[in-house]
């Protein structure tokens, strides 16, 4: 790409897991350059004495506090905010910047009524949430050119959607019933410290929360159109996603022909890796990557697909990062890794 020009980046809750993944992305793409990231309870550290693995790029980068004067000047700002402080700060800064894309979930549920009941408050923002692009490119690809406002996918979301969707839309399973059983690792609660997160909790142990009312539930509704009964599972390890979804399929389907449909489906998408082969957490590490497979069983009659990500990275940061790419007309490919690190 000719002449284009380094876009000036802010990074809002620039000292959590997100954040430092989108420094680590943005330090590898070629027109990003991030000029301004806070951490309010991370005011005045260095990003490389909180995470080293940035001091290379990151030497003198400190955490700063928000004030709104210094959007000042930016073309892009991350936010990677609770929910509700993105549903504040939002306003002050859409339409100051070239794109704002939220990585909360403050403005992915196009109806402004469920979040009293999902996420426990108010949504006053009804124009802005009107306005904003969900930002998977891979089904939302056109809508996202030149948008303004990007609200970035959940990560289990970005996970069943991807599995899911297409089989939805192609009108191969059912669009009532459908089971999400999904894995995470222990980032996806992020950085503060709780007792559920602690070593000595995760480690040697596997369990189920969020039972029948988990708030992603209405998200991975709202983008697949199918009725879901998600319960998300908490596992032993650092990153990672693992999706397993089952739904009753509409007519006669087999594992080659769903197989083929979702080949035929992410024939183009340079993240996408369909293979008849069960996918893994491991395999996605650190990459922008979604591996998915398919089955038919003919003795219960279900449709079993599974999908494995990288929970911050295609799940959270990287997911952003490419909707930028996608909303700036750019190879979506620029600061993203397709492959994983291994072992």
């Amino acid at each position: 790409m000719k002449d284009v020009a380094t876009l000036k980046v802010g990074i809002l809750g620039a000292s959590g897991y997100t954040g430092a993944e989108l420094l680590r992305l943005c330090a590898q793409h070629p027109y990003l350059d991030v000029v301004y990231a806070t951490g309010d309870s991370q005011a005045g550290t260095l990003a490389c004495n909180l995470y080293p693995s940035l001091a290379a790029e990151y030497p003198n980068l400190v955490f700063d506090e928000f004030d709104v004067n210094k959007i000042d000047g930016l073309d892009v700002v991350f936010l990677g905010l609770p929910h509700e402080a993105s549903l504040e700060v939002a306003p002050m800064i859409v339409g100051k910047v070239g794109h704002v894309v939220d990585l909360s979930a403050a403005f992915r549920l196009k109806d402004a009524h469920l979040y009293p009941t999902w996420y426990g408050f108010q949504h006053h923002q009804t124009q802005l949430l009107s306005e904003a692009v969900y930002g998977l490119p891979e089904l939302y690809r056109d809508e996202l050119r030149g948008a303004r406002l990007i609200a970035t996918p959940g990560c289990y979301v970005t996970a069943a959607s991807l599995a899911l969707t297409p089989l939805v839309r192609g009108g191969l399973i059912e669009s009532t019933g459908v089971i999400v059983d999904a894995a995470s690792g222990v980032s996806g609660a992020g950085r503060a410290l709780k007792h559920t997160s602690h070593f000595a909790t995760v480690n040697e142990d596997f369990t189920a929360y969020g039972l029948l009312d988990h708030r992603h539930t209405p998200e991975i509704e709202q983008v697949t159109g199918a009725q879901v009964l998600f319960t998300p599972h908490l596992a032993p390890m650092n990153r990672g996603i693992l999706a397993t979804c089952y739904a009753r399929p509409t007519g006669s389907v087999s594992t080659a022909s769903l197989l083929a449909a979702l080949a035929r489906s992410y024939a183009n998408e340079p993240f996408i890796v369909v293979r008849p082969t069960s996918p893994s957490t491991k395999a996605t590490l650190g990459s922008n990557a979604v591996h998915l497979t398919a089955r038919f069983d003919e003795r219960t009659g279900y449709v079993m697909v599974i999908a494995a990500l990288d929970n911050i990275t295609k799940g959270a940061s990287g997911g952003a990062v490419q909707a930028l790419n996608a909303a700036r007309s750019w190879d979506e490919t620029l600061g993203l890794s397709r492959v994983g690190v291994y072992p």
